[in-house]
């Protein structure tokens, strides 16, 4: 996994119109904050996008765009992503998942896709990392909060 002041070179990802989002793209414009599903079928991480939702607005006024990243292929994702209107970009792998991308990988006998989030702020530096085996710790809601505010503490 990405460590907090690592600067991230790139990722190669792609929405599910198939159009590429690189992190580069949103250098010097967003701050991002990537939350990794453990699969869209996963209860509890559909619980927490529910809750990045629901903060949309927070988000926005923080200057922070949400991605969410799921292993699955485009066609799945996009059915997942429409059948929740949801407000975000929701993002594959070009080659792989997104997880791969990030050290995030499958533990307990390579059954169990780890979950997590990473912030970066507009220069491309991780601001917050969190990694979880188990899906009900995936989504580390204090510490990405104590990030924006710094992010915004900082502009």
């Amino acid at each position: 996994m990405l460590e907090i002041g690592s600067t991230v070179a790139d990722l190669a990802l792609e929405d599910t119109a198939g159009r590429a989002v690189r992190l580069s793209d949103f250098r010097g414009t967003d701050n991002v904050l990537l939350y990794f599903m453990r699969s869209t079928t996963c209860p509890v991480c559909n619980g927490h996008v529910k809750d990045l939702v629901g903060r949309a607005g927070e988000w926005e006024a923080a200057g922070v765009r949400v991605l969410v990243a799921v292993p699955e292929g485009r066609a799945e994702a996009e059915v997942w992503r429409a059948k929740r209107a949801l407000p975000f970009q929701v993002v594959t792998g070009r080659s792989g998942t997104p997880h791969e991308a990030v050290g995030l990988v499958k533990k307990v006998f390579g059954a169990l896709q780890q979950s997590g989030s990473l912030l970066i702020d507009r220069e491309g530096v991780v601001r917050h990392a969190h990694a979880a085996t188990l899906p009900i710790n995936g989504y580390d809601r204090r510490g990405i909060e104590r990030a924006v505010a710094e992010l915004v503490r900082v502009r």
